[in-house]
């Protein structure tokens, strides 16, 4: 039995842990980590490009019809100069809304660094990108993921409006 010291001594070394951005389990068996989706639109090397389009999308309000290719960097920090790139987001999102900016989100994360590494998360589900906090579903992955169930939220750090580079920090909650 782990007596006031012990039990002090393994909260505090939690708390580093998760501090540093490590990935945690939690009592329910969710693990829970962050990483920062670089979604770069402008400069010599976009990574997210329109690959379709409905006829009416460039007079929408909403660019609805549209849909973008992407291979994301994903960071474990804010900025692709502070953090180390971890793997990528690869999919296509569709603006899927006639009345905000809602994305349909169709993609993987691919890990190619770090202690996930070479295993992948499937996230599926609606961005209402205007919104603080979006939830969408992890609905598979493979690797260390094999079979993993949960939960992505997304919250922008940098809409990207002048920089051409949007970030969001994905905080990630899977079971496997």
């Amino acid at each position: 039995m782990a007596g006031p010291t012990t039990t002090l001594l393994l909260l505090l070394l939690c708390s580093a842990g998760l501090a540093s951005g490590a990935t945690a389990a939690d009592d329910s068996g969710f693990t829970t980590f962050k990483v920062y989706f670089h979604d770069i639109v402008a400069g010599t090397s976009p990574t997210a490009i329109r690959i379709a389009q409905g006829a009416a999308s460039n007079t929408s309000s909403t660019s609805f019809g549209a849909m973008v290719a992407i291979d994301d960097p994903l960071t474990t920090g804010p900025t692709r100069a502070a953090g180390t790139e971890v793997g990528r987001a690869q999919g296509t999102y569709t603006f899927a809304d006639q009345q905000t900016f809602g994305l349909l989100m169709v993609m993987d994360f691919v890990f190619t660094a770090g202690e996930h590494k070479g295993s992948t998360l499937s996230i599926l589900g609606r961005n209402e990108v205007l919104s603080d906090v979006r939830e969408m579903s992890i609905v598979g992955g493979s690797g260390k993921f094999r079979m993993a169930r949960g939960y992505v939220q997304a919250h922008t750090i940098d809409s990207g409006f002048k920089s051409g580079e949007t970030v969001v920090q994905y905080t990630v909650n899977v079971r496997a």
